[in-house]
């Protein structure tokens, strides 16, 4: 059996490579959804506070000018497939920068910049579901419903995934699904009065105040 993951084996990819343009539709222009505030921070800032912990290194996965993020003192890697292609160009942004960077780690742990709930034991809890599968992809999901941005990935499927970006593949369970998709249920988290799912994310205005009031209940 293979050893198993550790936090010095697993780096962080925050995805942030979107245009967002349901959260600023109204205003006509794409954005960073990440940097709005939600209970006293940016989305963002939640979530480097929740994976920061859980991993040996975290990376930013972002397009355009990286210094709108440097308050954030995370590098930014850009998608390395032009085109805005989706959230597997993101991926394969932070495999590449792992192995860059941190060469004795085997996987990275993605999740979205508009996730402002995810769990404290996302990472260990991914990680336990394939100790014994190397080569699959744990996958986080809720009341039965996968969130495929946010998962564990070998960054050894690196060259495999360029490669079928570049043939065009854009599903990510499609691809997920060739080595192995592994779904991990996670249970609702309790905020004040609320059952709430820890993938909750934040695409428009809408579920934007929807996160700000939660949070604002459950500090009440």
């Amino acid at each position: 059996m293979p050893p198993p993951l550790t936090r010095s084996t697993m780096t962080g990819t925050i995805l942030a490579g979107g245009l967002s343009r349901r959260m600023f539709a109204a205003e006509n222009r794409n954005g960073d959804k990440g940097l709005l505030e939600v209970g006293g921070n940016t989305m963002l800032g939640r979530v480097i506070e929740r994976l920061q912990p859980q991993v040996s290194g975290l990376v930013l996965n972002a397009n355009g000018d990286p210094d709108r993020f440097k308050t954030f003192g995370l590098p930014v890697a850009a998608d390395p497939i032009d085109g805005f292609v989706g959230p597997l160009a993101g991926v394969l942004a932070g495999m590449l920068w792992t192995r860059a960077n941190y060469p004795a780690a085997t996987h990275t742990l993605t999740a979205s910049s508009d996730a402002p709930f995810l769990p404290a034991d996302l990472a260990a809890h991914l990680a336990a579901a394939v100790v014994d599968r190397p080569d699959a992809i744990a996958i986080a999901q809720s009341a039965g419903e996968v969130h495929p941005v946010i998962g564990l990935w070998p960054v050894k499927h690196a060259e495999d995934l360029e490669q079928e970006l570049r043939a065009g593949v854009r599903k990510v369970l499609r691809w997920t699904d060739k080595h192995g998709t592994v779904p991990v249920e996670f249970p609702f988290l309790r905020l004040g009065a609320h059952d709430v799912d820890p993938f909750f994310n934040a695409n428009t205005p809408e579920e934007l105040d929807e996160a700000r009031r939660l949070l604002a209940e459950a500090r009440a």
